[in-house]
């Protein structure tokens, strides 16, 4: 079945879902979505499709995938959506339409265990501590059990656990074909599944790791499909931007040593010819990442230059790195291993003096500083350009859906980042009664976000709206040092149960919050998003500052500066409608269904004060808007049981 009327009306009043799914509710604006992704398939055409929160996009767009009768490849924002969309939303989709439909889940190789590097840490018998002994007994017992060899089924190793570089692959030190466990092999199993599948669910990071290599003359993962589906493709952008870069890191160097050594074992004479040009190139990771401790966090490549000592420092490297890749040669043809270390050394070794010399017009050189490590990157100034050649190679529908794509109704920014011309585009409101269901409260007299006090003031007019709602809040930050000030502040002075990024992984504040029943989180950047908070767990979502991004970013600042060039004002033409986008998705955490009910507390004072803030508030979800205390007050006050018959 292919025509778009037919589809959309499977999900209608008289449709299959609305029979055999209890608490499925029709709803005009998933309907709207399925007909218009089902007409993009047939016609291969670029759509951009705003759903608001509560519209059902996920089933909007896997209807109309599993009917086509095409090859769909389905791609989300994180691993926690693929699964969830892989093993919850496509088997119900799939039941209730009976489609005999193959599908896949792909997930990058570092996902998938690799019994080659397995086998070698049992056999290096390095010394573990105890936790990580325990850890390696578990991942061994569960290697003999698992048909798919996915990480994500283990969850008693936690997935920070530094064993799981040393048991999984990169497409660096794969040994390919020429592997001793080649037919075990759990990447190549999950791979051909993909490729004999009909729909495939990925990740963007997966896509365009793919899609970047495939436009380097490598085979590709996913095999030609008639469509693309991009769900959460407001994160779109920012990903392109890592996959068209040139970079290299002290880890990639560090990893690439390790494993040079390891492969020395049972290779006679290796470990005499290679230790030395290893340890040098250990040595000069070293000498750069102290040369560069002086500097800020990250910044463009000529900060790098006039720091004293590491413009030598990263002459010394490549000089050490060459070395290393001249050794290793000599020694490629002894074992698979060793060769695969030498393609690696002579790969990074290119890489970097690409990255150190070049300075091309169209790219933005720039470092980055970890606590123990770097990393130097060369990342294309403008993405418009890749992502459309990327594009039009696939001859394929591209569906982009997001419930944050439009700033004030306009699809324009999100289509020039991705260099889409004239794309289709669909706006649906939600569903969710934002009027009733919603209040948004301006705090008055807040001072300008630049002021020395600004968090504390902050806290002065939210606690207030805590005590009215007993807690059960997000406070949402745009930076972390307002957010373990908050914290500090919050610890003296608050009753509720506090839940603080950072102190624990993700996931488990989220349960621990949702159990607390009158909690208060403390989040920055990570919980803007792709959290899922819904019934009276969460009542209000407050957020400090508009989110526009962080004046240090070099790759922004050289956009910027070259949308000034064009004569394009870089302010309103990129970094308010990226902020409102943002800001967009903040406030998304508080309705989540027709249930809920909150308040979202916006302290900016800049969205009464400058022009550009009713372009933000334009983007909001249609909320009733106050500055009064008590109306806040008022809202979580109560309703006398008479007045909700009926009702």
């Amino acid at each position: 079945m292919t025509d778009p009327d037919d589809i959309a009306a499977l999900l209608g009043a008289d449709g299959p879902f609305a029979r055999e799914l209890p608490n499925f509710a029709p709803r005009a604006a998933q309907q709207a979505m399925a007909r218009a992704v089902a007409q993009a398939i047939a016609q291969r055409e670029t759509l951009v499709a705003e759903a608001g929160t509560g519209t059902g996009k996920t089933y909007a767009y896997l209807v109309p995938a599993l009917l086509s009768g095409e090859r769909v490849i389905v791609s989300t924002g994180t691993k926690a959506l693929q699964d969830q969309l892989y093993f919850r939303d496509l088997p119900r989709v799939r039941s209730v339409l009976g489609a005999r439909v193959k599908t896949a889940l792909l997930k990058g190789r570092a996902n998938y265990l690799c019994l080659y590097r397995l086998d070698q840490t049992v056999r290096e018998g390095a010394t573990f501590d105890r936790a990580q002994a325990a850890q390696l007994a578990a991942i061994r017992a569960w290697s003999a059990r698992t048909r798919r060899g996915d990480r994500m089924e283990l969850a008693e190793v936690p997935e920070e656990s530094p064993l799981w570089p040393r048991v999984t692959s990169t497409p660096e030190n794969c040994l390919g074909a020429e592997c001793p466990f080649y037919d075990d092999c759990h990447v190549v199993a999950a791979r051909r599944e993909a490729q004999e599948a009909d729909l495939v669910v990925v990740n963007h990071h997966l896509l365009f790791a793919d899609l970047a290599l495939k436009q380097e003359g490598f085979g590709e993962i996913l095999p030609g499909a008639a469509a693309f589906v991009l769900d959460e493709a407001h994160q779109v952008p920012e990903l392109a931007g890592q996959f068209f870069s040139q970079s290299v890191s002290a880890r990639q160097l560090a990893e690439l040593a390790q494993d040079a050594l390891a492969e020395c074992h049972g290779v006679t004479g290796a470990i005499g010819t290679l230790l030395e040009p290893v340890e040098a190139v250990q040595d000069a990771v070293r000498r750069l990442r102290l040369a560069l401790d002086p500097l800020p966090a990250r910044g463009p490549f000529r900060e790098l230059a006039r720091q004293a000592g590491a413009g030598g420092a990263l002459h010394d490297l490549r000089e050490a790195l060459a070395a290393l890749a001249d050794a290793l040669a000599a020694q490629a043809e002894r074992s698979r291993g060793l060769a695969s270390a030498h393609e690696r050394a002579t790969a990074l070794s290119l890489r970097l003096d690409r990255i150190a010399e070049e300075d091309a017009p169209q790219d933005v050189r720039w470092y980055e500083l970890f606590p123990r490590g770097f990393a130097l990157h060369a990342t294309p100034l403008d993405l418009a350009a890749p992502l459309r050649a990327m594009r039009e190679r696939t001859r394929a529908a591209w569906v982009h859906t997001s419930a944050t794509l439009s700033v004030a109704g306009s699809f324009g920014h999100f289509a020039r980042q991705l260099g889409l011309e004239d794309p289709l585009t669909l706006g649906l409101d939600s569903p969710f009664d934002y009027a009733r269901q919603a209040l948004c409260y301006l705090p008055p007299e807040l001072p300008d976000p630049a002021a020395r006090d600004y968090t504390e003031r902050v806290l002065d007019a939210v606690l207030p709206v805590l005590e009215a709602s007993d807690g059960r809040a997000f406070l949402l930050f745009t930076s972390h040092r307002a957010l373990r000030r908050a914290a500090e502040l919050l610890r003296e002075r608050a009753p509720w149960p506090l839940f603080v990024q950072g102190e624990a992984p993700r996931h488990r504040l989220l349960e621990d919050f949702r159990a607390s029943g009158r909690g208060v989180l403390l989040g920055a950047a990570s919980f803007w998003e792709g959290v899922d908070v819904a019934g009276e767990a969460l009542s209000v979502v407050v957020i400090d500052k508009l989110p526009f991004a962080a004046p240090d970013d070099p790759v922004l600042q050289a956009r910027l500066d070259a949308l000034e060039a064009a004569g394009v004002n870089p302010f309103m033409g990129w970094q308010v409608p990226s902020a409102a986008i943002a800001l967009k998705q903040g406030a998304g955490r508080l309705i989540r269904d027709v249930h809920d009910r909150g308040v979202l507390v916006l302290c900016d004072p800049r969205l009464g004060t400058k022009g550009y803030g009713r372009l933000f508030l334009a983007s909001l979800p249609p909320m009733p808007r106050t500055r009064a205390l008590d109306e806040v007050r008022a809202f979580f006050r109560p309703v006398p049981a008479a007045a909700t018959v009926g009702g």
